[in-house]
């Protein structure tokens, strides 16, 4: 059973947001890949649509969620279920950064409004 240590994970920066994988196929997963979200305050991702099923757990904070048009805030605790199609956005609109986990399967991809494909390597 593999371990990964904290000073194991990778961190990648995107869209103002960092994000610090833990399971991925480098670190001995087989399908599923996760990682914690770091969403500074005043942060707002560009929504994009995914292509395979995420769960987004939020540790701390709050966030603005939108799914296929619908905003929703969410606390600490609050989990979403973004399904595969779906369009997504994440705003952080207070003074504190948010963490957040995130779980989904190998292969994940996001298509940004404009078209462009985004295949985070924290998810492959």
């Amino acid at each position: 059973m593999p371990v990964v240590r904290p000073s194991d994970a990778v961190v990648h920066e995107i869209h103002g947001a960092r994000f610090v994988s833990y399971a991925t196929p480098l670190s001995g997963s087989k399908e599923l890949c996760a990682w914690r979200g770091e969403i500074p305050a005043g942060t707002k991702a560009p929504v994009h649509t995914v292509n395979r099923e995420e769960i987004f757990h939020l540790l701390t904070g709050e966030l603005l969620i939108t799914l296929d048009g619908r905003a929703d805030r969410i606390t600490a605790g609050d989990t979403v279920i973004i399904n595969p199609g779906t369009a997504f956005g994440v705003e952080n609109p207070t003074r504190r950064t948010a963490t957040s986990w995130v779980t989904t399967s190998i292969g994940l991809r996001a298509e940004l409004a404009d078209g462009s494909v985004i295949t985070p390597p924290w998810a492959n």
